[in-house]
């Protein structure tokens, strides 16, 4: 375990070729694999990896950079991956660089020295695409969920609470504040509760129908108004 500097941390099959994979490691790269190559895949067919802005160099970057999850778009063009802090969008085609970077909860990034005390920055973290691969979604602290709309680049903050589980309750965007001014309903990032956290979150194949887990409560949310964001 001592000389262990890497480990492989999600891993996913290609939706319509049954011999591509793809999985993620700890140090924030993504190895496809093909089998009809060989049936031992210690050598990868691609490695898709961002080069480190040395700028933004930190004791926590290797840590935050780690990949907790991965999912192939349905088209099978793009994968999903997401970070500590970010959620981005790979082209099969493309292995330099992501094609799109969403930033999740880009005010933790003061916070980083307290959620490693507290072991928080080594949550893990699910991303999930809608059918048609428009909208991308994943958790975040304070029972948050967050959407990107890839067309229009709006993102929403949602939140899954008892109140919004009510038959007919509508979901009200969320906003974290960094100090300055703020409005009636925005929360502080000081204020955020970093037990409550979603961690899980999966989209129906077809319908606008999300799930969500939130410690161990499940909440279903269904848009039967806007199909296109949430």
């Amino acid at each position: 375990m001592e000389d262990l500097t890497e480990v492989i941390t999600a891993s996913e099959f290609h939706p319509h070729h049954c011999h591509l994979f793809v999985y993620s490691s700890s140090k924030g790269s993504l190895r496809l694999c093909d089998m009809r190559a060989a049936a031992l895949c210690d050598r990868h067919s691609k490695l898709f990896e961002e080069p480190e802005d040395p700028s933004n160099r930190s004791f926590f970057s290797e840590i935050i950079s780690s990949v907790s999850d991965v999912k192939f778009s349905h088209s099978g063009r793009y994968m999903l991956t997401r970070d500590y802090l970010t959620v981005k969008v790979w082209d099969l085609n493309m292995e330099a660089r992501p094609i799109e970077t969403y930033q999740v909860h880009d005010y933790l990034r003061s916070k980083l020295c307290s959620l490693y005390e507290n072991d928080c920055i080594f949550d893990k973290f699910e991303c999930a695409w809608n059918g048609s691969d428009s909208v991308i979604m994943t958790g975040a602290y304070n029972n948050f969920f967050r959407m990107f709309d890839r067309n229009t680049k709006r993102d929403v903050t949602l939140e899954a609470s008892r109140e919004s589980s009510k038959p007919r309750a509508v979901l009200k965007p969320r906003r974290v504040c960094v100090g300055g001014k703020r409005r009636r309903d925005d929360i502080s990032v000081d204020s955020l509760d970093f037990t409550r956290k979603i961690l899980h979150t999966a989209w129906h194949p077809a319908e606008n129908i999300i799930a969500i887990a939130a410690t161990n409560n499940l909440y279903i949310f269904q848009d039967k108004v806007n199909s296109e964001m949430h």
